[in-house]
């Protein structure tokens, strides 16, 4: 099954109104592979101006969804809401979240149900630290977020993994390709044997580490390295040629 390619771009805490529009207006009038499915998450408070602007055909991704349809959860963030707002998908599980903020994989599991049951599409991240890969514990480490999540959906049809080495996220270090295509590949694996065959066939594996435009391209031709989740260089023109990646 053909697998199409998605990328997409979290701002993390970074832009104003000007920068974000201006990113905007690159993504708009930029020749982009219509092949590749684009996404971008800038923060919050310019979910509504970036729906507003982009163009048709790049969707638009909150950084962080809470558990709970509504409520008394100050600075939380609904599935329904984002729905509501043209919103269609959402990050959970990224590394800066479960470390900063300790948010822990059963609770990353239950934001991820509660995304996917309000109708979002879900990019869900996964990955080990350097002590981890060190100790040759990652795919033990990857496959036990992964786990979680399976513990609370058995229907992964709208969600995309995007396993990011936690050691190579922001920091110039990137997994080499051969790195990223073999969790790749156990990742698949454990989707086919713990999800279903249909699932492993048809789940995109994205990979994030410090993507940029001079390595995209090498990654991209591995076999199960469907796309890119990119941070910093997201925020730069090169994220079109990192769109383009397989073009």
């Amino acid at each position: 099954m053909a697998r199409q390619f998605f990328v997409g771009g979290n701002f993390k805490m970074n832009g104003t109104t000007k920068s974000i529009q201006d990113i905007i207006s690159n993504l708009n009038d930029a020749k982009l592979d219509s092949k590749t499915e684009v996404v971008i998450a800038p923060p919050a408070l310019y979910l509504l101006l970036a729906r507003e602007k982009l163009r048709n055909g790049i969707e638009v991704a909150a950084q962080n969804v809470f558990d709970k349809p509504n409520g008394a959860f100050t600075g939380e963030i609904s599935a329904e809401q984002l729905k509501d707002s043209g919103i269609t998908w959402t990050l959970t599980g990224h590394s800066e979240r479960r470390v900063i903020m300790a948010e822990g994989d059963d609770f990353i599991a239950r934001k991820t149900k509660a995304a996917l049951d309000g109708g979002l599409g879900v990019i869900l991240c996964v990955g080990e630290t350097l002590e981890q890969r060190e100790g040759n514990k990652t795919i033990e480490i990857v496959t036990n977020q992964l786990k979680a999540v399976a513990e609370q959906t058995k229907d992964w049809s709208k969600v995309v993994v995007a396993y990011e080495p936690v050691w190579a996220i922001g920091t110039g270090k990137v997994a080499s390709t051969e790195q990223a295509q073999e969790v790749h590949a156990e990742i698949r694996k454990w989707l086919s044997s713990t999800i279903s065959k249909e699932a492993s066939d048809s789940t995109r594996i994205i990979y994030g580490g410090s993507v940029s435009e001079k390595n995209c391209r090498d990654l991209a031709q591995q076999a199960d390295i469907d796309g890119f989740l990119v941070g910093g260089a997201s925020l730069k023109p090169a994220f079109v040629d990192i769109i383009n990646a397989k073009a």
